[in-house]
């Protein structure tokens, strides 16, 4: 359960920070963020995997890039939903989500399998004078 909420948490400011950095969406508060990134949390539970199996072949033949279409879809349908969330346009929503993505990738790569904050511990041992491992 921490693990969700945390997570949820990470979504959220993610949100935040996309509508910072890009002027092609606005959310309205706090709040609209953590409620947008509820709704888009459950779209991506419930279509994700139903859009990402309808739109395979052309998935593959884009090496899965297509699939930043597809959370760009799904960042446009929780702006229909949300009220204090605005995306203006899909090239607005497509980079948003590759913004949403990328912050949400980053900071969940600090949270384990139970939902705890970890640390990445990285250990250089010399093989001689030029060698790291």
């Amino acid at each position: 359960m921490r693990g969700l909420l945390l997570r949820w948490l990470i979504l959220t400011i993610a949100i935040m920070v996309a509508a910072h950095l890009f002027p092609g969406i606005q959310v309205s508060g706090f709040g609209t963020a953590l409620f947008a990134a509820l709704v888009l949390g459950i779209l991506n539970a419930f279509f994700r995997p139903i859009l990402f199996i309808l739109t395979l072949p052309i998935n593959l033949l884009t090496l899965g890039l297509f699939t930043f279409v597809i959370n760009a879809l799904l960042l446009m349908m929780t702006s229909g939903l949300i009220g204090g969330l605005i995306v203006n346009g899909f090239w607005s929503a497509l980079v948003g989500s590759l913004i949403i993505s990328l912050v949400s990738w980053l900071l969940s790569s600090f949270i384990n399998d139970q939902g705890r904050i970890q640390s990445l511990d990285i250990e250089l041992r010399s093989r001689g004078k030029d060698h790291w491992e």
